[in-house]
């Protein structure tokens, strides 16, 4: 027996009967040999953490754009704690940690440059609309590796298109990105929106703060411990009651106070303009696209083609080369 074999064993002994097991997965769209060391689920872990998209994540807007200050999330940092939040469930309801940690690493690597208000504007300008977790989808299956994509499981796919939107996952482990998603941002974003100074802790409704807690470490304990709690041996995860309706408050009063305050997002305007331009100018010079496009824009369209191109744009990035369209360079003799 390989070491692979004997964690699918252990997973078969010990895992909830509500877990999906590594040996139980769907598989790739390509099949492939086997690792004797790690499952599938752990290989779609190492896959994703190597792909060249979640290390654009370090560059990309979480809530404010391009903040000065070292200590503002990014969209990397907050899938990484996306990703601790899925797995400290998952362990405590004896889901498959590692398909967990797959999906939750992987969830936001369709995200734009200039976070959702670069989703905006590309779902604006694209014929048929823009959703990050549709993109990513396309980055694991199309994008990385020069058109070949990453060839991960069905079951981590499937968790990277459901965290958000109206259609469930098939497994435990991939709904539980939804929760750690969300969980995870609305606290976090609070935590940034405070050193920022555009709230303080007691701005928040004292209901809120008596049923989850003064801060966004408590919050989170909080609804990390009532989703456990409420889902032990259960064929679904959820919130209780009261704890879900706690948590979607929280989430209007950031969307009020934060996520649509005017000075938070006063270069927004900015960024959608900047990117407007960048997918003008694509869709009319398709020719100007990266080698590994141009096979998408003959055949699914120079709209599409410049989206995806758009899409895994850096904010740093975009800004450089707009800037390379726009702004004229000096001029000099050449000796």
């Amino acid at each position: 027996m390989c070491v692979r074999e004997a964690t699918e064993r252990r997973e078969k002994d010990s895992l909830s009967r509500y877990a999906l097991c590594a040996a139980d997965s769907k598989g790739r769209p390509s099949p492939e040999r086997q690792c004797v060391v790690r499952t599938y689920f752990q290989r779609d872990v190492d896959r994703v953490i190597y792909s060249k998209a979640f290390r654009r994540l370090a560059h990309k807007t979480q809530v404010f754009l391009r903040p000065e200050g070292d200590h503002y999330r990014t969209r990397l940092t907050h899938t990484l704690e996306v990703t601790r939040i899925a797995r400290a469930m998952a362990r405590a309801l004896k889901l498959n940690e590692d398909l967990a940690e797959a999906a939750a690493l992987g969830h936001d690597l369709g995200h734009t440059p200039f976070g959702h208000a670069g989703e905006s504007a590309l779902n604006e300008l694209m014929d048929g609309g823009f959703r990050h977790n549709e993109q990513g989808v396309r980055v694991v299956n199309l994008l990385e590796k020069g058109g070949k994509g990453l060839n991960i499981c069905h079951e981590v796919t499937d968790g990277i298109l459901c965290h958000t939107g109206e259609q469930d996952a098939g497994t435990l482990e991939c709904r539980l990105i939804r929760y750690a998603d969300r969980i995870a941002y609305i606290n976090h974003d609070f935590d940034d929106a405070v050193r920022a100074k555009l709230l303080k802790e007691k701005d928040l409704p004292p209901r809120l703060r008596e049923t989850l807690g003064d801060s966004p470490r408590e919050r989170i304990d909080t609804l990390v411990r009532d989703l456990v709690e409420h889902s032990a041996d259960k064929p679904d995860v959820g919130l209780s009651p009261e704890c879900y309706d706690a948590m979607m408050e929280l989430r209007d009063f950031m969307f009020e106070r934060v996520y649509k305050n005017p000075v938070a997002k006063a270069e927004e305007v900015k960024a959608r303009e900047l990117l407007a331009r960048l997918f003008e100018y694509f869709t009319g010079h398709p020719g100007a696209l990266p080698e590994d496009y141009l096979g998408i824009a003959e055949k699914e369209g120079h709209q599409r083609a410049a989206a995806d191109y758009i899409a895994c744009m850096t904010d740093r990035y975009a800004v450089m080369y707009y800037s390379g369209l726009a702004i004229p360079k000096g001029w000099s003799v050449v000796n």
